[in-house]
């Protein structure tokens, strides 16, 4: 063996993968430094990782120091994780680091109970895609002018448990909402822009399916937009719609205090109810059960299902998703609420991007419960199909 190969033996030999420890943020803050010209990780956003929970946060060390870091983010209410930042010292690079750290971070990853992986890379970085490819990642998507530099990214993902899916995730376009009330409007674009290829979204079309379909009040804020009114909005752009609502009385009125915000939101309530009676939209007063569910979902129907995002963020909000996938495991959705869209990452104090928000993976028995809103446990799904016999006129 030469001197070269001898001293890269006793560096791999000697290298230690472990979690980080707050001592690690100057070394961590040179690596970062050393390895990248644009898109670094600040001061202030290493230590709020150093002390978050929902992390992997994994260093390589040698005798010399800190040779590289592992960082993944665990997204609270899912079975999806994703690699946030992976860097190894210029000195260290070569040496099989960034595949010893990946490799550890997928273990503990694992044991989280996550099912996926899933990574940007810049498209030019060859051997990092080249390496990626090696663990078994493949793509499945690209960004334009992704990075502080205008460079691109790939989209790559690895199932680091051994689920296979029984139904491939449909086409389904991801819309983000643009504004904080508009989640059910995003959905339904993407419902029917998933139906129709001539469909337009836009920003102007968001805010009037809100128009139509809002409850006026909420709790605080704007109001959030009723099953029913989304029904009406699909119906009047001439697509079917049906609606499953486990309750008939007025909807989201439960947090409200004022009595006069109660009576309106009781008014729209009731107009919703008659103008699905007078549209022959069909409102089932009951449950969908899963399997009906995704026999609809199978049949090419779009299926916006309201959940609590409590799970998600800690919070108790009523949001639209959009059904776009399942295995045996889980269910995925598309969901349109993405914070701080086009901010740089070192800057961006909420962990979301697009590729967080499509093809998001929810274990059946975690969707079972966080498909329900509210102390009277209200669930609401909105079936959304192409017009055909007994349909909608376009």
């Amino acid at each position: 063996m030469s001197p070269p190969e001898q001293a890269t033996a006793r560096s791999e030999t000697a290298l230690q993968i472990e979690t980080t420890r707050p001592d690690d943020l100057d070394a961590l803050l040179q690596i970062e430094h050393d390895c990248f010209r644009t898109d670094r990780l600040s001061r202030r956003s290493f230590k709020r990782w150093l002390r978050r929970p929902d992390c992997v946060f994994l260093v390589a060390r040698d005798s010399a120091g800190l040779a590289g870091y592992c960082l993944v983010i665990l997204r609270q209410g899912t079975r999806l994780a994703r690699l946030y930042s992976l860097a190894v010292a210029p000195d260290r690079q070569g040496r099989g680091v960034a595949r010893q750290l990946l490799q550890q971070a997928e273990v503990d990853v694992r044991s989280t109970g996550a099912l996926y992986l899933r990574l940007e890379v810049a498209a030019s970085n060859t051997a990092a895609i080249r390496l990626y490819e090696q663990l078994g990642y493949t793509q499945f998507g690209h960004y334009d002018d992704y990075y502080e530099d205008h460079s691109d990214a790939l989209r790559m993902e690895k199932c680091v448990r051994a689920y296979q899916p029984e139904n491939a995730p449909r086409t389904l376009p991801w819309i983000a909402q643009t504004t904080p009330f508009t989640c059910g409007p995003a959905a339904l674009m993407m419902a029917m822009a998933g139906l129709d290829r001539t469909y337009q979204p836009s920003p102007l079309e968001e805010i009037e399916i809100w128009r139509e379909a809002t409850t006026i009040f909420m709790t605080s804020g704007h109001g959030g937009c009723h099953p029913l009114g989304l029904a009406l909005a699909a119906h009047a752009r001439g697509f079917h719609s049906e609606v499953w609502v486990n309750t008939p009385g007025p909807l989201f009125i439960e947090g409200v205090r004022d009595d006069n915000k109660k009576r309106v939101m009781s008014l729209v309530h009731d107009s919703f109810v008659s103008q699905c009676a007078t549209r022959g939209i069909t409102v089932h007063y009951q449950d969908l059960e899963q399997e009906r569910l995704l026999d609809m979902f199978n049949a090419g129907v779009n299926i916006l299902i309201l959940i609590s995002t409590y799970r998600l963020d800690s919070k108790k909000a009523p949001h639209w998703v959009v059904l776009s996938g399942y295995d045996e495991a889980c269910f995925y959705v598309h969901d349109p609420e993405l914070d701080d869209l086009g901010t740089p990452r070192a800057s961006r104090d909420d962990n979301k991007a697009p590729l967080d928000c499509q093809y998001l993976p929810i274990a059946r028995e975690e969707f079972a419960a966080m498909s329900r809103f509210g102390g009277n446990r209200l669930r609401a799904v909105v079936a959304v199909g192409a017009a055909g016999p007994g349909g909608n006129e376009r």
